[in-house]
């Protein structure tokens, strides 16, 4: 049963039809001391809450009845029901405990995904996780391009097995270089979306001015040199997933547009005044700190609310090491295949000496020194000189060696300082400097405009 609270009539016939019509059984309540009666007699799966009650637009008498629901049915998820007017109430409201908020007038589709996704959340139970739960986790999920055991990665495997049949918008964080894209991948792998569009979307490398093209589509004509219509990415990937990475990159302007598509699933192709409506289930990544960007005003609250249902923060390869050894007989095994070279091996010694590697790119730093090894070696068997010699070879070091003492160098100063060093060491070519910072070329050229640090495209 679902408990709808709102004192608009209206309000409440049109969502009991809609979710009665869809199989639910419904209840009504016009106002707090209604709903407390219902809740004191029955105990409704999912309440939809409006947060107001009386001619009082503040959205105190709906942020109050949460509290109470939430302290007293704490396992009962809520969904508030909010205008425009009230976002920032409905953001404090998703702080004090609310699965989702809906707007009003709200999209009838998104109000039964959101309702599903949140029931099916709370049905699923955690695995019991043993010894030998990674070869639980791979007999029930698609995991094979993920390697390693470490009880990290497992907590990680099993709430994403538990979470890629719903619906539910997840946030991947974590450093550079530690596979958010895989993770955002399995996801989609393991929904009921795998057979439909994964479209990939690095919003650190889409400027402003293009980003409502490359996102939402145009129309010819819509803008200089638009020849021809283009389909956008959400289009794309309608009835499937869409990744956005990198969506702390995404300035203010650009967080507004996307956030209305999040929201009401419907968007407009530049040049068009038409709507369109699109079904994608949304899996975000960033390497920043969005809390901290919240706080300073930099991301939209709403915005993060809205992308974050479920956050999965990866571990930096240093706070899994005993998962080094595997990564790189993965990585060599796959080496045999593209480059032709099946008695490829690397010897125990060069195992235990590469787990023991300073490596702040992650798992990327990582693969790009086996692969620079094998690449330049002359024998089948990789030992610990094949590495040190090809490592020496690498500049990072020296590029990213310890800066002087500065009472107050900003993290700002420390990135143009790291970026200044190796475009100096790489003479200035972009795709090298990315490849050894473990940015994309978008990313870097992003930063290189922010900091007006000179450079040349290169390919």
């Amino acid at each position: 049963m679902l408990l709808i609270i709102d004192d608009d009539i209206a309000v409440q016939t049109s969502l009991s039809l809609l979710l009665r019509r869809d199989g639910f059984t419904v209840q009504t309540a016009e106002n707090p001391t209604q709903a407390l009666e219902t809740l004191a007699t029955e105990t409704p799966e999912l309440i939809l809450l409006d947060m107001n009650f009386s001619i009082e637009t503040s959205g105190d008498e709906g942020l109050k009845l949460l509290n109470v629901i939430r302290a007293a049915y704490p396992a009962i998820p809520v969904i508030l029901i909010t205008g425009w007017g009230t976002i920032d109430l409905a953001v404090q409201g998703m702080k004090a405990g609310a699965k989702d908020f809906i707007t009003k007038p709200w999209q009838n589709d998104y109000v039964l995904q959101s309702i599903r996704t949140i029931l099916n959340l709370a049905q699923q139970k955690p695995a019991q996780l043993s010894s030998s739960s990674r070869k639980k986790l791979d007999q029930h999920y698609q995991f094979e391009h993920i390697v390693g055991e470490d009880s990290k990665l497992l907590d990680i495997l099993e709430t994403i097995g538990r979470v890629a049949p719903t619906d539910a918008p997840v946030l991947i964080t974590g450093e550079s270089g530690t596979g958010k894209e895989l993770i955002a991948e399995a996801i989609h792998q393991n929904s009921r979306r795998r057979n439909k569009p994964f479209v990939k979307v690095n919003l650190g490398g889409i400027s402003s001015t293009l980003f409502e093209s490359e996102l939402f589509g145009h129309l010819r004509g819509a803008f200089t040199d638009a020849k021809a219509d283009r389909v956008g990415r959400f289009e794309l990937a309608n009835k499937g997933s869409i990744f956005l990475d990198e969506i702390g990159d995404l300035d203010l302007s650009s967080q507004v547009k996307l956030l209305r598509v999040l929201q009401d699933r419907t968007f407009e192709p530049l040049g068009s005044s038409r709507s369109k409506t699109v079904d994608v289930r949304v899996i975000c990544a960033t390497n920043r700190n969005l809390e901290e960007m919240v706080a300073k005003g930099t991301f939209r609250e709403d915005l993060f609310y809205r992308i974050n249902l479920i956050t999965v923060k990866l571990p930096a390869l240093r706070e899994r090491p005993d998962d080094i050894p595997s990564l790189v007989s993965y990585f060599v095994n796959n080496l045999k295949t593209i480059y032709e070279r099946p008695k490829l091996n690397i010897n125990p010694a060069a195992l235990r000496w590469v787990r023991n590697l300073a490596l702040p790119g992650n798992i990327r730093q990582l693969k790009n020194i086996v692969e620079r090894t094998v690449l330049l070696s002359t024998t089948d068997e990789l030992g610990i000189a094949d590495f040190q010699k090809h490592i020496a070879q690498n500049p990072m070091p020296q590029a990213l060696r310890p800066l002087p003492e500065v009472g107050t160098i900003t993290l700002d100063e420390l990135e143009f300082q790291m970026i200044r060093r190796a475009m100096d060491f790489y003479n200035n070519r972009v795709s090298k400097v990315a490849r050894a910072l473990g940015i994309t070329r978008f990313a870097l050229y992003r930063r290189l405009e922010k900091y007006g640090i000179p450079y040349t495209t290169d390919s």
